[in-house]
């Protein structure tokens, strides 16, 4: 009996942080929909611009990526996945930006 108490308890405490985690992955996919971002991004696959996850293991080491790449999609450029410019997005509040930034560069 304690055996099966511990199984389902570590059954119970390993499946939560998955549940919240996808639960967060829909709010913020949602917000990059919102934000227009899945026009040129999708999270596994090449668009226009680089998949998410290529993105996210580019800058994994990279101390300053987050502040970087806030100001680049703020802003736009070209140059760090090919010759296509990704546009600025100044109607997307920083905040936003910020949020989905943070997510990408988290993502496995």
């Amino acid at each position: 009996m304690r055996r099966l108490v511990c199984a389902l308890l570590l059954v119970a405490t390993t499946a939560i942080p998955t549940l919240a985690l996808a639960e967060d992955d829909a709010a913020m996919l949602e917000l990059a929909d919102k934000s227009r971002c899945t026009a040129c991004h999708d999270v596994h696959e090449k668009v226009t611009g680089p998949a998410w996850a290529d993105v996210a293991k580019r800058y994994r080491n990279d101390a300053g990526a987050l502040e970087r790449l806030v100001l680049k999609v703020r802003e736009g450029g070209s140059g760090a996945w090919g010759t296509v410019p990704m546009s600025p997005n100044k109607r997307v509040p920083e905040e936003n930006i910020r949020k989905l930034v943070a997510w990408i560069l988290a993502l496995k």
